[in-house]
C-alpha cells in the first residue's frame, strides 16, 4: 500500500540532495543582512514555481532557513507530484494567507483512463485495468460536464485532512479506517484540451478545498473505466499567475544576488 512517509523516502534525495551536497550547501551559507532580512519579516508575497518531488512545506523551510525568520506559510497545498504556482508569505503578510487561500485555483493536467490507483494519482502503482479504446472524446466530455457548478466531493484516503490532528494519509498508511466525508467544493470550468486515448488533458476552475485527484477518480468512475491523476499543474489563484512566478532556485539566486549587493554597500560604507 502507497504512504506518503515511502514517497519521502524514496524522492528525499531530489528534493534536498545527498548528505554531501547538504553539508557541502551548509558551509556554503552566508548571515543574510539585518536590513534584507527585515524586509522580509515587514511582509512580502513570493510567487514560487514549485518544483517536481517538492512538498509545498519543503518549500517554506528552504525560504524560511534562507531569509531567517520564523514566521513564513504557504496560501494553499501543491501535492508532490504536482508543480505551479504557490504562494509563500512572510512576516507581516503571513496575516493575508487566509485571503489567498479562498481565491478560486486554476490548474491543467492529465489523466490516465483505463486503471485506479490507491492514491488517486502516481503516488501509487495502477491497478484494477480495465478496457478504454472505446470511449469517445464526447463521452469524456459529457462526462466532465457533469462535475460542473456545486458538488459534494468525497477526499481520496491519502489526503492531508487531519482527523484528530492526526493526517488522514497516515491513518490509511497505518492500514486503519478512514471515514471519508464529502465536503461541499464548486467546480467553475472542466474543459477537456486534448484526448489521446489513455491520456486525457484538461483544464479546471475550482473553489478552495478541490481536490483534482478526486476529480480525476470520479471521471474515471463515471466513465466505467478507471482513471488516476498522472499530471498536474496549478496556474492561478486569483488574480496570480504562474507567469509571475519564479522558479525557489531563481529566488535563491536573486536573493543571495541582494544579499552580496548589501554587502558591497556596507563595505563601502566602512572604508
Amino acid at each position: 500500500m502507497a504512504s506518503k512517509g515511502s514517497y519521502y523516502a524514496k524522492h528525499k534525495a531530489k528534493i534536498h540532495g545527498t548528505p554531501e551536497e547538504q553539508a557541502q550547501k551548509r558551509l556554503q551559507q552566508v548571515a543574510i543582512h539585518e536590513p534584507l532580512r527585515k524586509t522580509f519579516e515587514e511582509g512580502k508575497v513570493l510567487l514560487i514555481d514549485k518544483p517536481l518531488h517538492w512538498t509545498s512545506f519543503d518549500v517554506v523551510r528552504k525560504i524560511r532557513n534562507s531569509i531567517k525568520i520564523k514566521k513564513v506559510g504557504h496560501a494553499g497545498t501543491l501535492d508532490p507530484l504536482a508543480t505551479g504556482l504557490l504562494i509563500v508569505c512572510t512576516g507581516k503578510f503571513t496575516k493575508k494567507i487566509n485571503e489567498y487561500m479562498a481565491q478560486v485555483k486554476e490548474y491543467t493536467g492529465a489523466f490516465t483512463l483505463g486503471a485506479t490507483t490507491a492514491t488517486y494519482d502516481k503516488e501509487s502503482d495502477p491497478e484494477n485495468q480495465q478496457p478504454f479504446e472505446h470511449i469517445t472524446e464526447l463521452q469524456i466530455k459529457q462526462a466532465a460536464q457533469q462535475f460542473v457548478g456545486a458538488i459534494e466531493q468525497f477526499p481520496p484516503v491519502y489526503a492531508a485532512i487531519k482527523k484528530d490532528g492526526v493526517a488522514q494519509y497516515e491513518l490509511a498508511r497505518r492500514g486503519k479506517d478512514v471515514d471519508l466525508q464529502a465536503r461541499p467544493i464548486t467546480i467553475y470550468e472542466f474543459e477537456i484540451t486534448a484526448v489521446a486515448l489513455p491520456v486525457v488533458q484538461f483544464r479546471v476552475a475550482c473553489s478552495t478545498g478541490t481536490y483534482i485527484r478526486s476529480l480525476a477518480h470520479d471521471i474515471g468512475q463515471a466513465l466505467q473505466c478507471g482513471a488516476y491523476l498522472s499530471e498536474l499543474r496549478r496556474t492561478k489563484i486569483g488574480d496570480f499567475d504562474t507567469a509571475n512566478a519564479v522558479t525557489l532556485d531563481a529566488f535563491l539566486e536573486q536573493l543571495k544576488a541582494d544579499n552580496e549587493a548589501m554587502n558591497v554597500v556596507t563595505n563601502n560604507e566602512e572604508n
